[in-house]
């Protein structure tokens, strides 16, 4: 005979069970210094408390940031995904295939799943 414990009211209120509390995380000091350099070259002072919320931010960064230029070599890839991809082919003793150095993106989704875990 096994002895199964029991807990009555485990997960009731009024049993201590308690709601999930969201933790936001502060924001990075690199996150901090970019926003001020942003803000500086947009003349807009930063939302206040905007750095108490890492997500709100990010999302502020990324509406007041400049587009990536577009150009003839805009969707190859970096040369630092190209070394990384390297890297992982010679861990593997694999190679890149040719096409992923044309088209970020396959580079991208190559890299994923090659790479060691």
């Amino acid at each position: 005979m096994s002895f199964q414990p029991t807990f009555p009211n485990m997960f009731s209120p009024a049993g201590g069970a308690k709601a999930a509390q969201s933790h936001t995380l502060p924001a990075t000091e690199k996150q901090i210094a970019y926003a001020k350099t942003l803000a500086a070259r947009s003349k807009e002072p930063l939302p206040e408390g905007i750095t108490a919320d890492r997500a709100a931010l990010s999302r502020w960064i990324d509406a007041h940031k400049a587009p990536a230029p577009q150009g003839r070599f805009s969707d190859y890839p970096s040369s630092k995904q190209v070394g990384f991809a390297e890297r992982i082919a010679r861990l593997k003793r694999s190679e890149v295939p040719p096409e992923c150095f044309r088209d970020r993106t396959l580079m991208s989704r190559w890299i994923d799943s090659n790479k060691p875990r």
